[in-house]
C-alpha cells in the first residue's frame, strides 16, 4: 500500500490534509485518486490508514480508518554529531543514518572541516537535509523522522555533552579504546557519537573533549574517511543494542 508524509499538525480529528510536493507525489507520480487507499505517517511514530476522501489538483485529504502506534524496540536514542564531508556526502549520510535508526543528527563544524556555509545557504542545506530524512524514513518503514538539528560548531556541541548519558568520539589519537569495551555496561539512554572530518579531530578539539565524559573510540585497524565512519559505527551498535 502507498506510503506518505504529513506533519502532524496537517492532521485533525479524522483527516489528514496534504498539499506540496507530497500532494504532487500522490497525485502526479503515483497517480492516486479518491476512494484510493494509503498509509500515511506523522514522524512522530503514529501510522495513519485511510482513503483519499478528496483530491485537488495541489492538495489531497485523506480520512482515517484506523491508526496504529507500532511497538518500538527500547534502544538507545543516537545522536550523530558528524562533520560536514564536502560536495554531496552529507545527503548520503543523512540518508543512510535514518535508514539506520539514528534518532537526530547534528551537522558540524570543526576546525579542519573543508565545509563553510554562508547563513542562507545553510538554511537551504538545512531544509534540503530534512526532506531527505523524510524521503529515507517513508521508504525504509520508519514512523518516526531523526530531527535534522542546526549546523553547530564544534566547541558548542561539546559543551552540551552532560546532556547526553554516554558521549563517543572515534578518532586517530592515542588512548582510544574498543567500541565493544566503551559500551559493554550501557543498556539504554541517550548517546551522542563524534565523527570528525578529513584529518580527524585536532589536538585542541580531543583536548576539548577530554575535560568531559567522552570515550575515545577506534574503529578498528582501518582509517575510515569520514562519510563512512559514521554508517559503521550506527551499524556496530545497532547490532550492539538489539542482541
Amino acid at each position: 500500500m502507498p506510503r506518505f508524509f504529513a506533519p502532524k499538525e496537517n492532521i485533525k480529528s479524522n483527516l489528514i490534509y496534504i498539499d506540496g510536493q507530497e500532494a504532487r507525489h500522490i497525485l502526479n507520480v503515483m497517480r492516486l485518486k479518491e476512494n484510493d487507499k494509503v498509509i500515511i505517517f506523522d514522524g512522530t511514530g503514529k501510522e495513519y490508514t485511510g482513503f483519499i476522501k478528496q483530491a485537488r489538483p495541489k492538495s489531497v485529504t485523506v480520512e482515517i480508518i484506523s491508526t496504529r502506534v507500532p511497538k518500538i524496540d527500547i534502544l538507545p536514542a543516537i545522536t550523530l554529531a558528524q562533520a560536514i564531508p564536502k560536495k554531496e556526502k552529507m545527503d548520503y549520510i543523512v540518508e543512510k543514518a535514518t535508514e539506520l535508526g539514528v534518532h537526530s543528527i547534528i551537522p558540524l563544524v570543526s576546525e579542519r572541516a573543508i565545509v563553510r556555509f554562508e547563513s542562507d545557504k545553510a538554511v537551504d542545506r538545512l531544509a534540503r537535509w530534512k526532506k531527505i530524512a523524510i524521503e529515507a524514513a517513508k521508504q525504509c518503514g520508519r514512523t518516526d523522522v531523526p530531527e535534522i538539528k542546526d549546523i553547530q560548531k564544534f566547541y558548542n556541541v561539546v559543551d552540551d555533552i552532560n546532556k547526553f548519558d554516554m558521549a563517543l568520539m572515534a578518532c586517530l589519537s592515542e588512548g582510544t579504546v574498543a567500541l565493544k569495551e566503551a559500551v559493554s555496561d550501557f543498556k539504554a539512554g541517550k548517546i551522542i557519537i563524534f565523527i570528525g572530518p578529513e584529518g580527524d579531530f585536532t589536538p585542541e578539539e580531543i583536548l576539548m573533549a577530554e575535560d568531559t565524559s567522552c570515550k575515545f573510540i577506534s574503529l578498528g585497524k582501518r582509517v575510515l574517511k569520514s562519510d563512512t565512519a559514521g554508517l559503521f559505527l550506527l551499524s556496530v551498535l545497532s547490532y550492539e543494542f538489539s542482541r
